[in-house]
């Protein structure tokens, strides 16, 4: 048996844990830049406020109707995040991380009499320890356990949160409901072609004279996902992988047109990128710098730039790829355009354990323990606060955040007062 705990709201949950009088009232959070609407609580959505509308399309219907706005706290989320999914392998030790806020669970080899009780236990679990809510769905495949989850979360008064797909009556009643645009892994495009095709539901997927336009359409990925919806489990947990691509892109706050402000974003780019590599054990060889000018104040088609250099030796040295993302940059960075967005990719990845040593170019040996220092350090207090010499050192991506909330479980200056009488 599979289940699907998914937080519901996550971004808008998280403001609510330290923020009690919120709760009941409307409140968005905003994305990057404090762009669009990435998340609504269930009074936003009542008044109508769509998800991804731009903030200042929609700015004075949020004045209006007094919703209270925050800015994205990636900080605060994914410590969050982080503690729902450690709680969660106290029932199971089967978890896949899925996204921040959803993650599946495997019972295999579990004595489980009651997946509705279980499910509540769990529920009730994260709420007492995190104050956070979840919907739970149980069936017998990752894909159904992905539709017993959406059941949940509607009819919240009626399954407490929980819902079981454990009957063939509830399989189909379950896949008659849901509509095909609401199947896992049918996106936008897909949704059109079933929809021309008289697939308007679940159910009509897995029907079995579908199953040739589904082969042709989707591949082996379609066939797949049919035979979960059918009850047939053949996606199992995925264990946790580490990437083969590293990225950090960002758009700007304002335009960029000189190089020594770009050379500092693209420089806390690449030093962003080799701590994760460092994290996950790992070294790179090929660098990658993008950049992105302003599409409506450009001359030519062309607005995105790319390119690619390879180290003599495969690196995690903030230095190193920092180094040579800005000698790329200097080669691309052209005085007076205007720049809205750039970015970092390391590629070419390898295990650090599998690192070869060259006879006549080689890294410092001196970059491999100053990294260690600025990780353990950086660890310890939870801020970037060693930089390179050409950072900003106030800030890491110079992102408008004009509501943003504090790093309540991350930052010993920011954590939370209580005030006893």
């Amino acid at each position: 048996m599979y289940a699907l705990v998914d937080c519901n709201n996550f971004y808008v949950s998280c403001e609510r844990v330290f923020q009690p009088q919120l709760n009941g009232k409307p409140v968005v959070v905003l994305s990057n830049n404090d762009g669009c609407i990435i998340s609504r609580s269930y009074e936003a959505k009542d008044l109508g406020i769509a998800m991804g509308a731009p903030e200042f399309k929609v700015r004075q219907e949020l004045k209006q109707h007094h919703v209270h706005v925050f800015s994205s706290n990636y900080a605060l989320y994914g410590d969050l995040s982080n503690r729902v999914m450690t709680l969660l392998q106290k029932f199971t030790p089967h978890v896949e991380v899925y996204s921040i806020d959803e993650a599946f669970l495997n019972f295999d080899g579990m004595a489980i009499v009651d997946y509705n009780d279980y499910g509540l236990q769990i529920k009730r679990s994260i709420q007492k320890w995190l104050s956070l809510p979840v919907c739970i769905g149980f069936a017998e495949t990752k894909a159904l356990s992905k539709v017993a989850n959406k059941i949940a979360k509607k009819y919240q008064e009626r399954t407490k949160g929980v819902y079981v797909i454990d009957t063939e009556e509830k399989r189909i009643k379950a896949l008659k409901w849901t509509k095909i645009e609401d199947v896992w892994g049918i996106g936008f495009r897909l949704t059109k072609k079933m929809q021309a095709k008289n697939i308007l539901t679940a159910y009509d997927f897995t029907l079995p004279h579908n199953e040739s336009f589904i082969q042709k359409e989707m591949g082996v990925v379609g066939l797949r996902l049919k035979y979960e919806l059918e009850g047939k489990s053949v996606l199992e947990m995925e264990e946790p992988k580490d990437k083969k691509n590293i990225a950090i892109t960002r758009s700007f706050d304002g335009n960029i047109t000189t190089l020594d402000e770009m050379k500092e974003r693209v420089s806390t780019f690449a030093t962003v990128c080799a701590e994760k590599l460092r994290k996950q054990k790992s070294c790179c060889y090929g660098v990658i710098v993008y950049l992105r000018k302003d599409k409506y104040k450009v001359q030519a088609n062309r607005y995105n730039f790319y390119k690619m250099e390879l180290l003599p030796f495969a690196s995690n040295s903030s230095i190193t790829i920092s180094n040579l993302a800005v000698k790329m940059l200097k080669t691309m960075f052209e005085e007076g355009e205007i720049y809205k967005k750039a970015g970092v990719i390391v590629t070419e990845i390898i295990p650090e354990d599998q690192k070869q040593f060259h006879l006549f170019e080689e890294e410092n040996p001196k970059h491999l323990q100053l990294m260690k220092v600025i990780d353990d350090y950086h660890k310890k207090i939870g801020e970037r606060k060693i930089r390179l010499g050409n950072q900003d050192l106030q800030k890491t991506w110079k992102m408008k955040q004009d509501h943003l909330s504090k790093k309540y479980t991350t930052n010993f200056k920011e954590i939370l007062e209580i005030k006893c009488q």
